[in-house]
């Protein structure tokens, strides 16, 4: 039998075709609305991310594995681009894609900024079967980053999808030379307006700890804050118990893996052999 994820309409071997290879609507449909559950359960949802299928494949064994989250920055690593939607959108939907076709559980995709049409851009990742993504605003003037956000959401209601948007500022990350006060209360108020134009969640990423985290749930709202575990974040368990909805931790799970593979290379060019508990190939 033919692999749809590797026969292209016009019938090209390993060209991906995401109108032929996707899920279907109903469970497309089923995974958004998981998806959404799972950022307003009570307990944190807790992401590691991946940037291809074996990565995902991976994470997916995994019991404790409730959905998937792509990095864009660690899927354009793995095609040789910097981070920053240099990375064609083709690439990065065929990318996403064939995460998504290869399991069962929900998967958000991390889209940069939509890549200058974030509602179209969107639409083609529900098309492979994405149901949650991230949106940066990187700081654009705050009635167009809502904008985007409200485009977005038209877009996912438009395909019958309850999308899980998880929609980023970049008040603290890219804050400069602004006293931290300032940024908090951007972040907080950019926060809010891209809830009130449908965004299930506020992503704001940097070294968030205690007392930040506080003043970011008491401003936006309780589980309705989303964050990035970097080396120094506080616990999972601890975000939870601060009221933070969702983490995710980017490009490090790629950076781990990539510093596992060297310390082998090392260890095998010096006579040694894998590591025990190496996985099987299956």
């Amino acid at each position: 039998m033919t692999d749809p994820q590797r026969t292209s309409a016009a019938g090209s071997a390993d060209a991906y075709d995401p109108t032929v290879a996707h899920p279907s609507h109903e469970l497309v449909h089923d995974r958004a609305d998981a998806l959404l559950a799972l950022h307003h359960a009570p307990e944190i949802l807790t992401v590691v991310n991946v940037w291809d299928v074996a990565s995902a494949l991976v994470l997916a064994d995994l019991p404790q594995t409730k959905a998937l989250a792509t990095a864009s920055h660690a899927i354009a690593a793995s095609y040789g681009y910097e981070d920053g939607e240099r990375i064609p959108v083709d690439l990065m939907i065929e990318a996403v894609g064939r995460i998504a076709l290869s399991t069962s559980l929900p998967v958000s995709a991390d889209l940069e900024s939509g890549y200058g049409d974030p509602g179209e851009t969107v639409r083609r990742a529900i098309g492979v079967g994405v149901v949650g993504a991230n949106l940066e605003d990187a700081m654009r003037p705050h009635i167009e980053s809502v904008e985007n956000v409200a485009e977005v959401v038209k877009a996912a209601e438009a395909e019958g999808v309850r999308f899980a948007l998880n929609a980023r500022t970049d008040a603290l990350l890219l804050r400069g030379d602004r006293p931290l006060d300032d940024a908090v209360a951007d972040a907080i108020e950019r926060g809010r307006a891209y809830l009130d134009a449908g965004a299930s969640c506020v992503f704001v990423p940097g070294l968030i700890d205690e007392e930040l985290a506080g003043r970011l749930v008491e401003g936006i709202g309780e589980r309705r804050v989303s964050v990035i575990g970097v080396p120094g974040s506080l616990s999972p368990k601890r975000y939870e118990e601060l009221g933070i909805a969702r983490i995710s931790y980017g490009p490090w799970p790629q950076r781990v893996a990539l510093t596992a593979l060297q310390q082998s290379a090392l260890e095998l060019y010096a006579g040694g052999s894998l590591p025990p508990g190496t996985q099987l190939l299956t």
